[in-house]
């Protein structure tokens, strides 16, 4: 059997050079991802990416549509869910609570592009909290 792994995940955000910085700004200077360089071939794309370890990518892409409004968004796992809350708030983004996920403290944010954030931080194994039936 083939193995299949998650390369990238790619968000939209408005064409021009001001989104590009803001993209900068919230994911390399607030969250702390480190930018990649666009390959050659597609920098005409308007294209920003950003490594999210190993051969993991984040890439937010200009595009005139506005983002989806249903539950759609991506997860990032960081050291401590709890500072980077902080960090956030303090950057003026505001964050959310969802439902509880034991073993996984997580919030939502919503990117300055209205795209969906979650951030977690994987601290014990969900399954030993399931009831059992």
């Amino acid at each position: 059997m083939m193995q299949v792994v998650l390369q990238h995940v790619s968000v939209p955000r408005p064409p021009g050079q001001d989104s590009a910085e803001l993209a900068r700004q919230f994911y390399r200077d607030l969250i702390g991802l480190v930018e990649k360089p666009v390959p050659s071939s597609i920098a005409h794309l308007d294209l920003v990416w950003f490594s999210l370890g190993g051969d993991l990518e984040l890439h937010v892409f200009a595009n005139t549509a506005s983002p989806a409004t249903t539950g759609q968004h991506f997860c990032l796992n960081v050291g401590d869910v709890e500072a980077m809350r902080q960090v956030l708030t303090e950057g003026g983004y505001q964050t959310w609570s969802p439902d509880v996920i034991h073993g996984r403290p997580r919030f939502f944010c919503r990117d300055p592009f209205e795209n969906v954030v979650e951030f977690t931080q994987i601290v014990d194994d969900y399954m030993k909290y399931q009831s059992r039936a």
